[in-house]
């Protein structure tokens, strides 16, 4: 874990997509770099389902000095997302004792009132994987004329029904069973972010000295470490949001949805990936007239954690190209804004 560089930005009033307002809203975030000047450098990413905005500590080989993300040149934005339990202010509670319920698209609002009150005149890049990735989409479809680019790794466009199977299992678990059943939806949920070929390699069908099969003990781990840093609460909001996920609701759609956006837009699938394919990443990118291009890996899902210099090499190609428009407009004569795409 870095040092510990933890902000809190205050919202006074924040009206979340279903009506309900939320008063006194805390939300979370670190800043890595300085703003520049012309407060043109901002990078922001949004973390996964269970990360924290300590980007330097989920994504050390992509965001530092001297990294892709060079945070000598740009500024990193990573908040904690509304839902979360690492800081920002958690749900209160509905007429029906649950928390209240938040989408996306109100996680991607949230940030940009925070954008807006660093004053950040544009943003270089918007990225991230996941829930992060579909964040990410909101964030483009919400803001169309704010980032220059948005990447976002292994994520559809709408949530897809193999995902809401998922994260149905994982919601019965612990409405069952509480903590042990979040325990339980993250053994569930690591065996749709790995693929069977790399558990092959690394478990077999090896056991340890008591007995068990390797693999079984690897969940079991796995649910033990996020019960000491989650509960029930923020997983459940957090999977409802994914559930909730639709960048083209309201919006006539997810073509035009997204096509309003005016930067780069890059989709980055998965060959392999058990939980979004990487059919589900192509199939809106093609849609939109997006860029796609591809991580590959044994890993799955989670490449897009496990593989950083293939994250780094998209990443960092989509900011040089950035930069190159920035500094040579008059090259680009006739085409679209500074980094943007005309599809």
């Amino acid at each position: 874990m870095s040092e510990d560089r933890t902000q809190w930005h205050r919202v006074e009033r924040f009206e979340l997509e279903s009506g309900a307002v939320l008063t006194g809203v805390e939300q979370a975030y670190r800043l890595e770099g300085r703003l520049n000047e012309a407060r043109d450098n901002l990078v922001v990413v949004f973390h996964s389902l269970t990360g924290t905005p300590d980007v330097l500590a989920w994504w050390p080989e992509v965001v530092g000095p001297g990294r892709a993300v060079d945070t000598e040149r740009y500024a990193v934005l990573c908040t904690n997302l509304l839902g979360s339990c690492y800081g920002t202010t958690r749900l209160p509670r509905g007429a029906d004792g649950k928390p209240v319920a938040v989408t996306t698209r109100d996680m991607a609002r949230l940030v940009g009132i925070l954008v807006d009150d660093l004053g950040a005149r544009s943003v270089a890049l918007a990225t991230g994987g996941s829930l992060g990735g579909m964040v990410t989409l909101e964030w483009a479809a919400t803001f169309p004329d704010r980032t220059r680019c948005a990447i976002a790794f292994a994520a559809p466009a709408a949530h897809t029904a193999q995902g809401i199977g998922w994260n149905h299992v994982q919601r019965r678990a612990i409405e069952l069973a509480g903590v042990d059943g979040l325990a339980l939806a993250r053994m569930a949920a690591m065996l749709t972010y790995r693929t069977a070929e790399e558990l092959e390699a690394r478990f077999g069908r090896e056991r340890r000295d008591d007995g068990r099969f390797q693999v079984q003990s690897y969940l079991d781990h796995q649910g033990e470490k996020l019960v000491r840093r989650m509960d029930p609460d923020a997983y459940l909001a957090l999977i409802g949001a994914m559930d909730a996920h639709d960048v083209g609701r309201g919006r006539g759609g997810i073509v035009p949805a997204l096509r309003a956006f005016r930067g780069r837009l890059v989709g980055v699938g998965i060959p392999g990936d058990l939980l979004y394919t990487d059919r589900d990443v192509r199939t809106w990118t093609q849609a939109v007239g997006a860029e796609y291009r591809e991580i590959h890996s044994l890993h799955g899902h989670d490449a897009f954690l496990l593989e950083p210099a293939q994250v780094a090499a998209i990443v960092r190609e989509a900011l040089d190209t950035e930069a190159t428009q920035a500094l040579a407009p008059a090259t680009r004569s006739g085409a679209a804004a500074p980094g943007s795409s005309e599809a």
